[in-house]
C-alpha cells in the first residue's frame, strides 16, 4: 500500500496555500513520471489512451504529447465532442445506443477520426439505421471477450462484456460487417479487466494468500487470452483487414504488449494512480491526484470530521471502493460512517492534532471518476501551484 510521508503534506499545503478546500490537484511531476513509466512498460508498443480515467482535456493533450497515441473514449458523445475540439484516432470502448449521437456520427464529418465499437448485429443495425451510407461508411471496431472460462466454461471469470468468446463467433460478426457497406471494419478490441484492473497484492491478514490465488489465476488466464487472441485475430484478418488490435489496460501493459497479435495496448489509471493500483507486484506508480476537504467538527478528542467527502468509486461495493485520507499521515475513515456526502468522520493518531479549519488530503479509488465532483483541478510541480484546467465537468459535459 502506498504510503505518503508527512512532507507531501506540506508541500501540497504550501503550493495551495492561497486556495479553500474543498478542491483537487493534480502533482504533474507524478503524472509525467507515470506517462514516462506506462510507455516504458509497453516496450515501444503504442498506447492508446482511456481517457475516462483522465476526463480534463489539457492532461490528456499532456499525455498525447508524452508518447500515447490515439484516444480510447468511454461514450459516443464525448468522443464527438473530443473531435470538435481537434482530437482524431478516437475509439470509443463501449457500445452506444445513443441514435442522437449515431446520427451526428453518421453524417458529420467526425466519422472519419472516429470508430465504433460493436458485438453483435443489433449495434451494426442501429449504425445503419442512424444514416450511415456506402459514401460515407462507419468505422466499426469488434469487442472481444477476454475473460477466462476453465473447467469447460463452468466458470467464467472476468468482467460481463462482450458475447464474442471464440474466433468463429468474432468472424461471424466481422463477416456481418463486411456485408455492410455502410460500415468498415477498422480493429479488434479485448480488455482483460481481471488483469488488467485486479491487483495481486490485497492488502489485510490474508493478503499474501489471497494475492497467491489471484497471480495464479491471472498467470493462467494471460497464457489462454495470449493463445485465443492471436487465434481470433487471424479468423477475423481472413475477412478483412485490421488497422488495429487493442487490449490491456494500466495493470497488464507490459504483458500484453508482449503479445504478437497486439498492435496497441490501452491505459489511463496509470497517470493518477488512484488507490485500486496501490496493489500490484509489477509496477508502483506515483499518487498524482488528490483532493483536499477542510475539518469543520471535532466531534470528540479523538475524531475530526471534514466536509463532504463521499466520493465513491464505482464496482462492487466495498472498502476497496472507499477514498482513503492520506495525509496528514496517521488517519483512517470511521467504520461506522465511511466516507458521506455531507461529512466525514477521520480518527487515528493524527487527528487528535486536527482543528477546524486545518485540511485532511485524500486520494480516490478510482482515477477519472474524481473529475466528476470538482469543476477543475489545480496543477502542482513542487511547492508551486502552476496552472489551474477545467475538468469535463467544469466544461460543462457529464457524458455518463
Amino acid at each position: 500500500m502506498t504510503q505518503l510521508a508527512q512532507a507531501e503534506g506540506e508541500r501540497l499545503d504550501a503550493a495551495t496555500a492561497g486556495l479553500d478546500p474543498p478542491f483537487a490537484v493534480v502533482d504533474l511531476d507524478a503524472f509525467d513520471a507515470n506517462a514516462a513509466d506506462l510507455l516504458r512498460r509497453a516496450g515501444g508498443v503504442p498506447i492508446r489512451l482511456a481517457s475516462k480515467s483522465v476526463r480534463v482535456r489539457s492532461l490528456l493533450d499532456r499525455a498525447l504529447e508524452a508518447g500515447m497515441r490515439g484516444v480510447l473514449a468511454f461514450t459516443l458523445p464525448e468522443a464527438l465532442w473530443l473531435a470538435g475540439h481537434g482530437h482524431d484516432d478516437l475509439v470509443v470502448a463501449y457500445p452506444t445506443a445513443d441514435r442522437r449521437a449515431l446520427r451526428e456520427l453518421a453524417t458529420g464529418g467526425a466519422r472519419e477520426g472516429v470508430t465504433v465499437m460493436a458485438d453483435c448485429v443489433e449495434h451494426l443495425d442501429a449504425i445503419r439505421a442512424a444514416g450511415a451510407s456506402a459514401e460515407a461508411p462507419v468505422r466499426v471496431c469488434l469487442d472481444v471477450d477476454a475473460g477466462w472460462r476453465p473447467l469447460g466454461g463452468r466458470v467464467r471469470i472476468g468482467a460481463k462484456r462482450s458475447p464474442l468468446h471464440s474466433p468463429e463467433a468474432a468472424a461471424a460478426v466481422a463477416r456481418e460487417v463486411a456485408s455492410r457497406p455502410e460500415l468498415v471494419l477498422d480493429g479488434l478490441m479485448s480488455y482483460e479487466a481481471h488483469i488488467a484492473g485486479l491487483g495481486d497484492r490485497p492488502p489485510g491478514r490474508l493478503g499474501a494468500f489471497a494475492g497467491a490465488a489471484i497471480a495464479s489465476m491471472q498467470a493462467a488466464s494471460a497464457r489462454e487470452l495470449a493463445g485465443r487472441r492471436a487465434a481470433v485475430v487471424a479468423a477475423v484478418r481472413e475477412v478483412a483487414p485490421l488497422r488495429f488490435v487493442n487490449g490491456g489496460g494500466t495493470g497488464s501493459v507490459e504483458h500484453t504488449a508482449s503479445e504478437p497479435a497486439v498492435t496497441e495496448v490501452a491505459a489511463g489509471s496509470g497517470l493518477f494512480a488512484p488507490t485500486l493500483f496501490d496493489t500490484y507486484r509489477s509496477f508502483a506508480p506515483r499518487p498524482a491526484a488528490l483532493f483536499a476537504l477542510p475539518v469543520v467538527r471535532r466531534p470528540s478528542t479523538r475524531v475530526a470530521t471534514v466536509l463532504g467527502g463521499g466520493y465513491i468509486a464505482s464496482g462492487a461495493a466495498g472498502g476497496d471502493r472507499l477514498p482513503r485520507p492520506v495525509l496528514p499521515p496517521g488517519l483512517r475513515l470511521d467504520r461506522q460512517e465511511g466516507a458521506g456526502e455531507v461529512q466525514t468522520p477521520v480518527a487515528g493518531e493524527a487527528a487528535a492534532a486536527l482543528r477546524v479549519g486545518d485540511r485532511v488530503w485524500f486520494r480516490h479509488a478510482k482515477a477519472g471518476e474524481l473529475c466528476e465532483r470538482f469543476g477543475d483541478v489545480h496543477l502542482v510541480r513542487g511547492r508551486e501551484l502552476v496552472g489551474t484546467v477545467p475538468t469535463y465537468r467544469g466544461e460543462g459535459c457529464a457524458f455518463l
